[in-house]
């Protein structure tokens, strides 16, 4: 009976989407939610341009994805949802989805077809983590440091981040638990294969906070992508992790002295989702618009000006050279086989689960 009411429910928003758009009852302005920086930057030229210039819809862009889960909830208790498509790591859409408050997609019906004729079922593959998800870039959070700081032996693993005798300086590390848990756990010894396991006990998470006690007076904690790029520029820290496409901007676009240091990059997942509770107008333009951004060259576009590659099988072979500087792009990609030798892989399906406890319990050790 539950699968049967999901299909039905699928089938009905597809009818009432493409009625809508049949009728041409779609709005004609949609908020679209995302990171900021180079990061929309890459998304403006890639999808939101040319889809105002195909239809001349206003996009607005948010760049408030970091606090998407806790404002949708908001959004959602007071009735006024306010944005039409959202982007998200794969972990959050994993909540949002689990709670309602993000809609269920099919991606054969929803989403473009491969150039080749595929499926986005197919094309999509495993990366269709959730019933919600949209998946549009596999990226990796990495560490960035300065060339000129780190003396004649710059840094080739992750545990640089906790040897402040060897490498002085301040850090800068997110201000939540993700990543920065999994590294302190791997530089206490724990194996790569066990972490998660260990992390889910209470003596597992009082180890990673230990190992973080040992740089937390080194650190600033940053909350948007942008800060670790611009603390770096400024020469306020030595090392600091951020989402490698803000570093390849740095380094490559800006040629600031930082290099990236790819040791232990968390690869994840980033896409799209749509909220429920939008009227039947502003449903019908966020799916319109999805079924334009899905596209198997639209995704292989966003490589041109981001180093994150695309979700989309099919779009893989079609990255090609930076939009301005005309490097090749892919060498720059997180998934390059020599920036991939030692990589982690971010289990988003246990973040879900346990973040909502694992944030609490990292903001109250920040506050001690």
């Amino acid at each position: 009976m539950k699968v049967t009411m999901k299909l039905m429910a699928t089938s009905c928003l597809t009818l009432t989407a493409a009625m809508a758009q049949a009728d041409g009852h779609m709005a004609n302005e949609m908020t679209i939610v995302s990171w900021g920086g180079a990061y929309s930057a890459s998304q403006q030229g890639a999808y939101h341009d040319p889809y105002t210039e195909k239809t001349g819809v206003t996009i607005i862009n948010d760049e408030s994805s970091a606090e998407a889960v806790a404002k949708l909830r908001a959004m959602n208790e007071a009735g006024n949802v306010t944005w039409d498509v959202v982007d998200v790591v794969a972990s959050d859409a994993i909540r949002l989805c689990d709670e309602g408050l993000a809609m269920e997609i099919d991606p054969d019906e929803m989403l473009a077809d491969g150039h080749d004729g595929s499926k986005a079922s197919e094309d999509f593959g495993d990366l269709l983590v959730s019933d919600c998800f949209i998946p549009q870039i596999v990226y990796s959070t990495t560490v960035g440091y300065r060339t000129d700081l780190v003396g004649d032996t710059p840094p080739t693993e992750i545990c640089a981040l906790f040897d402040t005798e060897t490498y002085p300086g301040k850090r800068s590390l997110e201000k939540r638990p993700i990543n920065n848990m999994e590294w302190a756990l791997l530089c206490d010894g724990v194996a790569k294969d066990d972490v998660y396991d260990v992390l889910e006990t209470e003596e597992g998470q009082a180890q990673a906070f230990a190992k973080l006690d040992t740089i937390k007076d080194d650190t600033i904690w940053w909350s948007a992508g942008a800060d670790t790029p611009q603390l770096l520029a400024d020469g306020e820290v030595i090392m600091g992790s951020t989402y490698n496409g803000r570093l390849f901007a740095l380094i490559e676009e800006e040629k600031q002295p930082v290099a990236m240091l790819w040791d232990a990059q968390v690869f994840d997942l980033d896409g799209w989702i749509i909220p429920t509770g939008l009227s039947d107008e502003r449903k019908a333009r966020a799916l319109d618009y999805i079924m334009f951004a899905t596209d198997t060259q639209r995704l292989a576009d966003q490589a041109k000006y981001i180093s994150y590659g695309p979700a989309r099988k099919s779009s893989a072979p079609l990255v090609g050279k930076h939009a301005t500087l005309g490097i090749d792009m892919a060498p720059h990609m997180p998934t390059d086989p020599e920036n991939a030798k030692n990589t982690f892989l971010y289990n988003y399906s246990w973040w879900a689960d346990y973040r909502d406890d694992l944030d609490a319990k990292f903001q109250a050790w920040l506050s001690k």
